[in-house]
């Protein structure tokens, strides 16, 4: 593998076609599509601003590297990445991509970003700002998400969260096969129109959660004293821990709390109209 230490790049594709390359010490400056069309790549502790860097790029390795703002949309059309330890300032990462792993990850503009990827695996990733991560895409593992961009996950399959503290709205629409474990989750209208969702030891707050839920399971899981107008027109199997403050027609299904505020059943419930709701003896 040929390596190339300290040096500067800029201008249009100045390492296009390269393969089996390591960069070490790199910067990559004003310009477009540095490394495009390339194979086997690591970037080693590199700095980046330059437009949309990393395109059509297949087995490559990212660690220690500073992407600036400049440096957006820097990962499409791609595979078979391993990045760590790096810090992203550009929106619309990610894109059209399968086959991701990620470790100690932060993004700062999260505009756009990870959208139709496939395959994503991460540890302790950070998103910040923007609107609509992982939008399209399909099965995701990540342990310690933490997150306070807008409109997360919406689109998606075979999603699984651990330990993820996410602070957002209208999150999870129209999904399928989530299970979200130890994980705090605060925003509107939280999985809206989504299928097979399972929540298991979460804290959860926010208005009209969990509305509009096919094959919806909770399991040892608590809701803030703001949560009102829960599981309106969902099919919902439900273990709830403590008070909840409001339960709205659910549709069928079986609902155990600790204590409820009150339940809204009125003629807009939707058939069967059978959930069974009871306060824990």
């Amino acid at each position: 593998m040929e390596t190339i230490r300290n040096q500067h790049f800029e201008g249009e594709r100045p390492l296009f076609e390269r393969h089996h390359l390591r960069l070490e010490q790199v910067t990559i400056g004003d310009g477009e599509s540095a490394i495009k069309e390339c194979s086997d790549i690591e970037a080693d502790g590199c700095h980046l601003w330059g437009k949309y860097p990393f395109w059509h790029v297949h087995g490559f390795r990212i660690n220690d590297c500073q992407f600036d703002a400049g440096a957006r949309s820097a990962l499409w059309y791609s595979s078979d990445m391993v990045m760590t330890n790096t810090r992203i300032d550009g929106p619309k990462m990610f894109r059209e991509m399968q086959n991701l792993r990620l470790e100690n990850v932060v993004i700062n503009d999260a505009d756009e970003t990870f959208w139709r990827c496939r395959d994503i695996e991460a540890r302790n990733l950070e998103l910040h700002d923007g609107t609509y991560p992982f939008m399209f895409s399909e099965n995701i593992k990540i342990d310690g998400l933490k997150s306070d961009s807008k409109y997360v996950f919406q689109y998606c399959k075979n999603v699984e969260l651990r330990n993820a503290h996410i602070v957002t709205k209208d999150s999870f629409w129209e999904c399928e096969n989530v299970t979200i474990y130890d994980s705090y989750l605060d925003g509107e209208y939280l999985a809206w129109h989504s299928k097979n969702v399972r929540l298991v030891n979460c804290q959860l707050a926010g208005e009209q959660l969990l509305c509009y839920a096919d094959q919806l399971v909770l399991k040892n899981c608590t809701f803030a004293p703001d949560c009102d107008r829960v599981f309106e027109y969902s099919n919902v199997q439900a273990d709830i821990r403590g008070h909840i403050e409001n339960i709205k027609n659910p549709t069928s299904g079986l609902i155990v709390a600790d204590s409820i505020g009150s339940i809204t059943i009125d003629q807009n419930i939707k058939q069967p109209a059978n959930c069974e709701i009871k306060v824990r003896s």
